[in-house]
């Protein structure tokens, strides 16, 4: 392709909304181009982009087995009604919906598990139809409140969705594990430096999921990452270890006056006692009805946990005249002395405070607090605790009790989860086994956000000078470039011998000074750079030019005064790197 044709051209200057280090960089070189809030045009260099991720995508599913097939963008109520999701999603506001002109509510599909356990329940009908596993990719809609990180969180989006669908619970153990395998290929092909961790299954429903992450410092979500065994969990999702609290004996309870001292902080410097000495008493609401919550003062409460833990929709801070009705007490003055056992509201200890003896907690009267607190003599005995705390970087890991947190940020780039029987049961959709019973499907769904992988593979590699692309993702692979006019014939026969490889490449045949094709070919971040020019003047050599510094054939390229990976060949030498990079071009 000539260069000249490709639009839009590239900016020198930043967009004001850029977000992040690649949104900025993808629309100063032509891939993305916003319309509003959330929603983006995909220019020719993304779109090539895209498809690249879309041809990885499919080869993964079609080595795994998978079947593919379209799904309806709009779908109907009546499906959704069926699991009880629409009401959900209509309170929750996440989703578009609309009528038709005979009164008939349709939603914009912000997922798909509805429309195909009805596909599967009209044509997957007996045991001997399965394992089988569908999916698709196409585009999906969410009313994000914020979005944010250019085509990272939009409006508009293209995912990959599959859905695996089995006889038994163990079968679908196997189908997860498979496409747990298959998503490790397709972002370990796309370039990633990415890792698993556990993930809360959210509004998908099911139990068991994890999310693979693009590690980034611009990732919109903390994760926390065991050095010592390798487990990774969403900070909303990961679970913490605490040692065992040392039995010191018990101190007198005492009554302290704390005047307009309410807050943890506050009472760190009014008390000198540590937060981790205190427990915080917190009061939310979960889907309109007040729930109670205790846990050791210098954590945070896991909303996601405690909407696991309730099969809630929504969990949000309780409003002041609320938190005042249930506890009798302003606040930041709530303890469970005299409130725990006493109360109809639902009440939960988080395990961070099991064991923990003579601590800070409010006494649900104004401007008073106790210290010296301990369950089983103060209040009743705690008889159960709950994860409910958010995890944090330094605490130890759950998983081996030895390896401690660290703190990661990262994008997600796929989500898989065990379904259950959550949508096959309230739909009824049902496989006939060997003795004719009628059984609900064991069912598995795989997501993954395709368009939001051109945007993360970008915030993973980019440099002062653009963006680096990895090979395989690449709009082109190879951009030629003549320095001046009279290197124009010899450019366009290095181009045709590329083409004619098979190798996606674009010629700069635009009449514009050499640093600015330079500088353009580094801000769109093609992979190599052929540059025709004095060298072939004078030695009949091309100079080919490796973008990634960080990645290249050492055999091949020296390092020049300006920091990059370039060589001058001769043809021979030249037609030699083609049949390399046709090798690797997939």
């Amino acid at each position: 392709m000539n260069y000249s044709k490709l639009f839009p051209k590239t900016r020198r200057e930043d967009p004001k909304d850029g977000s992040s280090p690649a949104t900025k960089l993808l629309v100063r070189a032509g891939f993305i181009d916003q319309i509003s809030r959330g929603i983006w045009t995909m220019a020719t260099l993304g779109l090539k982009v895209r498809r690249n991720i879309e041809r990885i995508v499919r080869e993964e599913m079609e080595k795994a087995g998978a079947i593919e097939l379209e799904l309806p963008i709009l779908q109907p109520r009546e499906l959704w009604d069926e699991t009880k999701r629409w009401d959900k999603y209509m309170h929750a506001q996440i989703a578009f919906h609309l009528r038709d002109r005979k009164n008939v509510d349709y939603i914009l599909a912000p997922t798909a598990e509805e429309v195909i356990t009805d596909f599967a329940r009209k044509n997957v009908r007996t045991v001997y139809d399965l394992p089988i596993t569908l999916w698709q990719m196409s585009p999906k809609f969410r009313d994000e409140l914020r979005p944010r990180q250019g085509i990272i969180r939009g409006r508009e989006f293209v995912m990959k969705d599959a859905y695996s669908f089995d006889s038994t619970k163990e079968g679908m153990l196997d189908s997860y594990e498979k496409m747990d395998a298959a998503y490790n290929a397709v972002f370990t092909r796309c370039g990633f430096n990415f890792i698993k961790v556990e993930a809360d299954s959210g509004s998908i429903g099911g139990s068991g999921s994890a999310e693979f992450m693009a590690v980034t410092q611009f990732g919109e979500d903390t994760l926390l990452y065991c050095t010592q065994c390798g487990y990774g969990g969403n900070q909303e999702k990961a679970k913490a270890f605490f040692q065992p609290y040392i039995n010191r004996g018990r101190d007198a309870l005492q009554l302290l006056e704390t005047p307009n001292v309410k807050t943890v902080e506050q009472l760190e410097v009014f008390t000198k006692i540590p937060a981790s000495k205190m427990v915080k008493t917190i009061v939310l609401i979960a889907d309109e009805k007040p729930v109670i919550v205790s846990m050791r003062g210098d954590l945070e409460i896991s909303e996601v946990k405690l909407a696991g833990l309730l099969s809630a929709t929504s969990v949000e801070t309780a409003p002041f005249d609320v938190v005042e009705r249930v506890t009798n007490a302003p606040v930041g003055f709530a303890g469970p002395i005299n409130l725990y056992g006493k109360t109809d509201v639902p009440y939960f200890f988080d395990y961070s405070v099991e064991g923990l003896q003579n601590f800070l907690c409010g006494a649900n009267k104004q401007d008073v607090h106790y210290i010296g607190v301990n369950s089983g003599r103060d209040f009743p005995e705690i008889t159960e605790y709950k994860d409910l705390s958010k995890a944090i970087a330094g605490q130890h890991c759950s998983n081996c009790q030895e390896g401690v947190f660290e703190e990661k940020h990262g994008i997600e780039l796929g989500h898989i989860f065990q379904l259950q029987q959550v949508y096959s049961r309230p739909m009824k959709a049902t496989f006939k086994d060997n003795s004719n019973e009628a059984i609900p499907y064991w069912m598995g769904c795989y997501g993954i956000g395709v368009s939001r992988i051109i945007q993360a593979i970008v915030e993973q590699n980019y440099d002062d000078r653009g963006i680096i692309w990895p090979f395989a993702l690449a709009p082109f692979k190879v951009i030629v470039i003549p320095v001046k006019p009279e290197n124009d014939r010899t450019a366009r026969d290095a181009y045709n011998t590329i083409r004619e490889a098979g190798i996606d490449t674009v010629l700069d045949d635009r009449d514009v000074r050499i640093g600015e094709k330079l500088t353009d070919a580094e801000l769109q971040g093609w992979p190599i750079q052929v540059v025709v020019g004095r060298s072939w003047e004078s030695e009949q050599k091309v100079e080919v030019r490796w973008r990634d510094t960080r990645s290249y054939d050492h055999a091949l390229f020296s390092v020049t005064k300006n920091s990059l990976p370039s060589a001058l060949l001769t043809s021979e030498e030249f037609i030699t790197l083609i049949k390399k990079l046709q090798n690797q071009k997939n």
